[in-house]
């Protein structure tokens, strides 16, 4: 008894296709299919932008402690939420730290999480991001809508909204590098 062509192809394919979601493999895969269908994000149009009024927001640092969005104000701010246990965060966090190795110092970084410090930590530590993690504190007041991650919000120096991102989005391109850069030339 012969195998059919037919039949061996088959079934290599079934095993493809059960690779994405029994295996490291198929989540691997999953990652980098997000990240090819990952678009640039859209700037609002200037007459369109928002403004927020309050910057008193409280939050918690890597270490736990407490610290307030006051202290950007002025400043051009990158907001984004995510979870480590969504996929699509996982994708879109590698372009996020490409874009807060370009510009850290020059621009406040707020990558929030309302996760648990230990997974977020053993999240960080097994994807080798460095970016500061922020954590959310459920319930207290926040000047911008809390959106589901990932979601992100920039900032210009005078608190409108520039970019409001929902959805997975590619961060690490020449777009997003000029429109950061003309936010912190303006005054």
């Amino acid at each position: 008894m012969s195998i059919k062509k037919k039949t061996v192809l088959n079934v290599v394919l079934m095993a493809f296709v059960l690779s994405f979601f029994v295996t490291p493999l198929g989540y691997h895969s999953k990652i980098l299919l997000n990240r090819l269908f990952s678009g640039t994000p859209t700037v609002i149009p200037v007459e369109q932008r928002t403004q927020i009024s309050d910057y008193d927001w409280r939050l918690k640092d890597s270490d736990w402690n407490f610290i307030n969005f006051s202290k950007s104000r002025g400043r051009v701010v990158f907001i984004n939420f995510w979870a480590s246990w969504r996929l699509p965060c996982a994708a879109e966090l590698k372009s996020i730290q490409n874009l807060y190795d370009r510009f850290k110092g020059k621009i406040d970084f707020y990558i929030i999480s309302d996760e648990e410090q230990a997974p977020v930590e053993t999240f960080m530590e097994e994807n080798d991001f460095s970016f500061p993690v922020t954590y959310l504190i459920i319930g207290d007041k926040s000047p911008l809508p809390i959106l589901e991650p990932p979601s992100t919000y920039i900032l210009n120096k005078k608190g409108f909204v520039v970019v409001e991102e929902q959805g997975i989005a590619d961060w690490d391109n020449r777009t997003i590098y000029e429109l950061l850069e003309n936010l912190l030339k303006a005054k």
